[in-house]
C-alpha cells in the first residue's frame, strides 16, 4: 500500500514534541502539548492505530485475514523487541550508573526495580512493570495483540458493538475501573506487582483512542469508502474556534489546573478525560481539513523522514533522554540557554541520522541483491 507522507509528516512531528517534552531542558515546560489540552502520545496512538487499520485492513481483503494476522503479530514483535531492548538497557545499563553517581531522576523512575530487582525485571519482560517513559510501547504491544481480532469482527460485522463497548469502558476507566480490575485479579492470583508500577496510561481508557483510529483506517482503505461529503459552512468555524479556546486557556494556565480537581479529571491525560478527547477531536477535524496543504510539501520534510522510520527514532530518542537523565539530571531550567538548545538541536540531528540510516538500510539490502544477481546472471 503506498505511503501517505502526510501522515508520515504529523507522526515526525509527533516524535519531534516527545523529544522536546522528555529532554530535560527548558523546551520540556514549553513544549509539552502546545496546541491545548492534548500531547504527542493521543497524535501518536491515534496515527499508529489508523494505519495498522489502514495498511492491515487492505491486507485482509487481499490476502485474507490469516495472513493478516500473520502479518501484524511479525509487527507486534518488533515493537516488543524494542521495548525490551529499552527496558534491559535502563535497567541493567543505566540505574546501576545512576546508583553510583546519585542520579535521582533515573533512581526515581526505576524505583521498583531498586525495591525488588528480579521480581521487577521479570515482570517487566511480561510487560507487568513498565517505568515511567517506558510504559507506552506495552500498550501499543497490547493494542497490536488484539487488533487482529478487532479488525477481523468489525470488517466481517461492523463496529458498531465494539465501539459501544469500547466507550463503556472508556468511561469505567473515568472512576478509576483500570485500577480496580487490576487490584480485584491481583488479590485472585496473588500478583504481586503493585498497579503504581504498570505506567501511567490508562488502557482501559486509551483502547477508545485505538479503536476509532482503527475503525477509521479500515474505513478510509475500503475500495468503495463513501466520498467525503462537503462540510457544512459553519464545522471548520467551530472547530478552529473550540480549539482556539483551548489553545489560549493551556497557555494561560499551563499543562495542568493546579488544585482544581474537577477541570483536572475532565483534562486528564492518563485516563484520557473527556474534555480532552473534545480538544483532541477538534484538532483532528482541522488536520483533515488542511490535509491538501500537508499533502503538497510534506513528501519532502524531514518530519515525514523521521515518521517512516517512527520506532527506530522513538526507540532512539528515549535512549538519548534516558542517558541525558542519567549524566544531568531531570529538573528542566527555568531559562532557555546556549547549551539546551544546541542539546536539543544535536538531539534532532542524531535523531534525523537514524531515520535516514533506517531507510537507507532495505534500499542497499534490495541494491546489493540485484547487483549480486546480476554478476550471477540471474538478471539481464
Amino acid at each position: 500500500m503506498e505511503r501517505q507522507a502526510e501522515l508520515d509528516w504529523l507522526r515526525g512531528l509527533m516524535l519531534v514534541l516527545m523529544t522536546m517534552t522528555h529532554l530535560p531542558t527548558w523546551f520540556s515546560s514549553q513544549a509539552g502539548q502546545p496546541f491545548g489540552f492534548v500531547s504527542a502520545a493521543e497524535g501518536f496512538v491515534f496515527l499508529s492505530a489508523y494505519l495498522v487499520g489502514s495498511v492491515y485492513g487492505s491486507k485482509a481483503r487481499k490476502r485474507g485475514f490469516e495472513a493478516m494476522q500473520r502479518a501484524l503479530w511479525g509487527r507486534t514483535l518488533k515493537v516488543y523487541v524494542a521495548h525490551v531492548a529499552l527496558l534491559l538497557f535502563l535497567l541493567l545499563l543505566l540505574v546501576p550508573i545512576a546508583v553510583s553517581r546519585d542520579a535521582g531522576a533515573i533512581t526515581g523512575l526505576a524505583s521498583y526495580y531498586l525495591e525488588r530487582p528480579h521480581l521487577a525485571l521479570a515482570s517487566g519482560l511480561v510487560l507487568a512493570y513498565n517505568p515511567p517513559l517506558l510504559d507506552i510501547l506495552p500498550m501499543y504491544v497490547v493494542f497490536l495483540v488484539v487488533s487482529p481480532f478487532l479488525l477481523a469482527y468489525g470488517m466481517r460485522r461492523g463496529f458498531g458493538l465494539l465501539l459501544a463497548l469500547s466507550a463503556l469502558l472508556w468511561l469505567y476507566a473515568q472512576y478509576d475501573g483500570g485500577r480496580h480490575v487490576y487490584r480485584a485479579l491481583g488479590a485472585l492470583v496473588g500478583w504481586p506487582v503493585p498497579y503504581g508500577a504498570t505506567g501511567a496510561f490508562s488502557f482501559m481508557a486509551w483502547q477508545l483512542l485505538w479503536l476509532v483510529g482503527l475503525r477509521f483506517g479500515v474505513m478510509q482503505s475500503a475500495p468503495d469508502a463513501p466520498v467525503a461529503r462537503p462540510w457544512p459552512r459553519y464545522a471548520f468555524p467551530l472547530a478552529a474556534g473550540v480549539a482556539a479556546v483551548f489553545f489560549v486557556a493551556r497557555h494561560i494556565v499551563g499543562q495542568t489546573f493546579g488544585s482544581d480537581a474537577l477541570l483536572n479529571v475532565l483534562f486528564d491525560k492518563w485516563h484520557l478525560g473527556p474534555l480532552r478527547l473534545l480538544n483532541f477531536a477538534v484538532l483532528a477535524l482541522i488536520v483533515v481539513r488542511l490535509r491538501p496543504t500537508l499533502l503538497a510539501w510534506a513528501p519532502q520534510s524531514p518530519l515525514a523522514t523521521l515518521g517512516r522510520a517512527s520506532l527506530m527514532v522513538f526507540s532512539a530518542h528515549l535512549l538519548i533522554c534516558l542517558a541525558i537523565l542519567t549524566v544531568l539530571g531531570g529538573t528542566p531550567r527555568p531559562h532557555l540557554s546556549i547549551f539546551e538548545a544546541t542539546l536539543l538541536l544535536g538531539t534532532l540531528a542524531v535523531l534525523y541520522a537514524v531515520a535516514r540510516a533506517t531507510l537507507a538500510g532495505p534500499q542497499a539490502i534490495r541494491a546489493h541483491g540485484r547487483a549480486l544477481a546480476t554478476r550471477l546472471g540471474l538478471r539481464g
